[in-house]
């Protein structure tokens, strides 16, 4: 799947850095990829230190199943505005009760 600007949420942003939310059904090993954000055609305005807090969804998003999340750091931005975003620090979903 691709980026999908509809699903990602600018939760704060402070001292110039921004702090994301990214809800999304592709795997983080996709997220990561350097073409997955590109701030020249998705009109984003990532700059390294950014902050991607990413949902992964089994289904459908928002009202399906959250299999993994993770957080991703902007660790580069080309002068094409591809963004490139660390391997992502997982967690695992549990529900005990």
């Amino acid at each position: 799947m691709a980026f999908n600007g509809d699903n990602l949420a600018l939760i704060s942003s402070v001292n110039d850095y921004g702090f994301y939310r990214y809800d999304t059904m592709d795997a983080h090993t996709a997220v990561d990829a350097a073409t997955y954000f590109d701030n020249s055609d998705d009109d984003l305005n990532f700059e390294i230190g950014d902050i991607i807090y990413v949902v992964v969804w089994g289904t459908a998003i928002r009202t399906g199943t959250i299999s993994t999340y993770g957080t991703h750091i902007v660790n580069a931005v080309s002068a094409a505005g591809v963004v490139d975003t660390s391997n992502v620090f997982a967690a695992t979903v549990t529900d005990s009760d």
